[in-house]
């Protein structure tokens, strides 16, 4: 296979244009690929030197004018990464990186989210994004597979949000005003600053909005704070993430005849049962890069808190969440048989306690019964009532060896073991105890070759292997109601072969290609059950297979900055047979066949047009491949100026989203029982903003 695959890469990635944003430049100076990156787990490293798949963007100086909502926005121009935006307040954007994560129900599964090299996502795979601040980030980088060995649990892919380098002056601030469709209403306020060996930035915002659908109002308050300390050969930074959201309404998701009634409608149980989201957190961080004679030590340490009050349709789910965790590595360059190398070692520990409840919600009942002994209390019977404790620890070792100058070899190894245990602290004659432990674990090792074919263009394959664990929710909810833990539910174990091509052309055009195929046993599938009222379970598929395309480019050109990305996705069961249904052959639902995203930026002096494309495919919504969402196209457009009248300056902003009032479903829900799969994106969105800075 790899031959021919190398055959079609060499072929295609002439004519095609591939992946890697630039950042924003308003000259003709013909770009460079980014010197390094650290999502590698090293102090930096060139990424045409290494052998996997790695993209890199700079959302806000490439396309400049950003509201920060949503992931989907920043995410934009990845290959191989897909943003499906729930349009949901309550609910997190679901991220899927080579179809890892489509079949998330709540926030984001097989994928490690990262910030500036702080793990978002917990021991248990699960990785809650709604408190991830986007004012700050001043880069995304992104591994496309290949991640276990790094990684660990889930790492489907990783994406690691880099916060932007403080200004140079001793203070600079920006405060930024936004309104729009939805009744939308944010505002925020930015800050940094550098003095000597200490660079400091942080931000607030508030955000107010209705939303496009009924039942869809949020009001939140974020914050984001840094610290970076810099002496000879020692960095440390510190950093805090805070997060309230004291209402996110619940739309649902729609069945096919909602849908074509009235798409701004909300789901009728939803609103009867009212359900929605109440949420605050907090996350601090302090990680330490440390030259040690001719290695380099990284130590990192990290903890936080989150309360969650979360009614939904079938139940009153209250958590009250402590976790926390800490790494370390160190890395050696060195000789092995008078060849270059360079050997890393390090390990990760993660630790999560939740202490969780749930009540009947008898939101909406206008009798008594044995769940809801009072009329007009929305908590009824106590239903559940224990501890979860998930704990985490993953040792690694990996080697780099150089051969020749041209060729490069890295292997490397992880183990994991993830421990789930609950404690079930309401035991009754009628409720069996439901207190459980299971371990989980995997080896997961990883081989790539990069070949240095010019100073400029580079050629790798790699072949590694990954596993994702249930979670905890996903190991308890049982659909025969038994107690304890699911015995039968399963790990999904991956193997991943890929092949790819990166590099500069003609000076200006920063381009990467990959083609891989990725084989997944076990894989974990979601589904519902009659008279469930919505609350998922999960099961394991025998066996799946990914098989994909990636391409992409960016260039600056005169006053231009382009960008392309293209993913093609061939994902099907090879065996999975649920009662007597067999899905063999079918698509994976939830992930679009073929997606392109297109972005064009033009800088006159201070002024600035940006234009996004983005086009996907159809979208089947379940297992047995009987019903689908649309392909759709948009089309986003801003313009606006930068530094107008000197310093302070001030900047306006005018955008519209999805201009030509497209009609689509931006997400589905995948396997819902009675029909309830659409969750439908908003028509034409307009907006405005102005903001005013002093300093630089």
């Amino acid at each position: 296979m790899f031959r021919h695959v190398a055959t079609l890469l060499l072929v295609t990635t002439g004519a095609a244009g591939l992946v890697r944003p630039v950042p924003a430049q308003q000259d003709t100076v013909p770009q460079k690929l980014p010197p390094v990156v650290t999502v590698t787990r090293e102090r930096g490293r060139a990424p045409i030197d290494l052998p996997y798949a790695i993209s890199t963007t700079r959302p806000d100086s490439m396309r400049p004018g950003q509201r920060h909502l949503s992931l989907d926005e920043t995410l934009l121009l990845l290959p191989g990464v897909s943003v499906a935006n729930r349009t949901n307040p309550s609910q997190d954007p679901r991220i899927s990186i080579r179809g890892f994560g489509a079949r998330s129900a709540f926030g984001v599964r097989g994928v490690r989210v990262l910030r500036d090299g702080m793990p978002l996502t917990l021991p248990d795979g699960q990785t809650p994004v709604d408190y991830v601040d986007l004012e700050s980030v001043g880069s995304v980088e992104v591994i496309r597979g290949s991640a276990a060995s790094l990684y660990g649990n889930g790492a489907g892919g990783v994406i690691d949000l880099r916060t932007a380098p403080p200004p140079e002056a001793p203070f600079a601030g920006q405060v930024r005003g936004w309104g729009g469709s939805g009744s939308l209403s944010r505002f925020t306020g930015t800050f940094g600053g550098t003095d000597g060996a200490v660079g400091f930035q942080g931000d607030i915002s508030h955000t107010e909005q209705d939303g496009y659908r009924a039942f869809s109002h949020q009001r939140v308050t974020s914050g984001y704070g840094k610290v970076d300390w810099h002496h000879e050969k020692t960095d440390l930074s510190m950093q805090v993430l805070g997060y309230d959201m004291p209402l996110g309404q619940n739309p649902g998701a729609l069945t096919r005849a909602q849908l074509d009634s009235d798409r701004t409608m909300a789901d009728p149980l939803s609103i009867t049962k009212q359900a929605r989201k109440q949420v605050s957190q907090v996350q601090v961080g302090a990680r330490l890069d440390q030259t040690m004679g001719r290695g380099d030590l990284t130590a990192s340490i990290y903890g936080g808190t989150r309360d969650l009050y979360n009614p939904l349709t079938f139940a009153v789910v209250d958590v009250d969440r402590s976790s926390y965790g800490g790494g370390a590595r160190y890395a050696v360059p060195g000789t092995v048989f008078a060849l270059p190398n360079r050997f890393t070692i390090g390990v990760d520990l993660q630790k999560q306690n939740d202490l969780r409840k749930n009540w009947a919600n008898c939101n909406g009942q206008l009798t008594v019964d044995g769940d809801c002994a009072v009329i007009g209390s929305e908590k009824g019977t106590l239903q559940i009532d224990q501890r979860e404790l998930v704990s985490s620890v993953g040792p690694y070792v990996r080697d780099e060896v150089t051969l020749g100058g041209h060729y490069r070899v890295s292997a490397g190894v992880r183990a994991d073991y993830v421990r789930f245990e609950v404690q079930d602290h309401l035991i009754t004659p009628t409720d069996p105890d439901n207190s459980g432990v299971r371990t989980l674990h995997a080896v997961s090792p990883m081989v790539g070759l990069n070949v240095k074919l010019t100073p400029l263009h580079a050629l790798y394959a790699n072949v590694s292997r990954a596993f994702e664990t249930p979670t905890t929710t996903e190991l308890g909810n049982k659909p025969d109601g038994s107690a304890g833990l699911n015995p039968d539910l399963k790990p999904q174990h991956s193997t991943s072969y890929e092949v790819g091509l990166k590099g500069l052309l003609v000076s200006r055009v920063q381009y990467s290609a990959a083609l891989f195929d990725t084989e997944v046993r076990d894989e974990l599938i979601q589904y519902e059950v009659p008279g469930g009222l919505g609350r998922t379970y999960y099961r394991n598929a025998g066996r799946t297979r990914r098989q994909g395309v990636e391409i992409g480019a960016s260039a600056a050109v005169g006053p231009f900055e382009l960008g392309a990305s293209y993913n093609y996705a061939h994902y099907r069961f090879r065996e999975f047979v649920v009662d007597t249904a067999d899905y063999a052959g079918n698509s994976i639902p939830g992930i679009p066949a073929s997606q392109m995203q297109l972005s064009a930026t033009w800088r006159h002096q201070a002024l600035f047009v940006t234009a996004e494309a983005d086009a996907q495919s159809s979208v089947f919504v379940n297992d047995g491949n009987t019903a689908r969402a649309d392909g759709y196209t948009t089309l986003n457009l801003r313009l606006g100026a930068t530094s107008l009248f000197g310093n302070p300056w001030i900047s306006p902003i005018f955008g519209v989203e999805n201009l030509f009032n497209t009609t689509y479903v931006g997400s589905v829900a995948v396997n819902a029982t009675r029909g309830k799969f659409f969750e439908p994106a908003p028509g034409r969105v307009v907006f405005a903003g102005m903001a005013l800075a002093i300093g630089r």
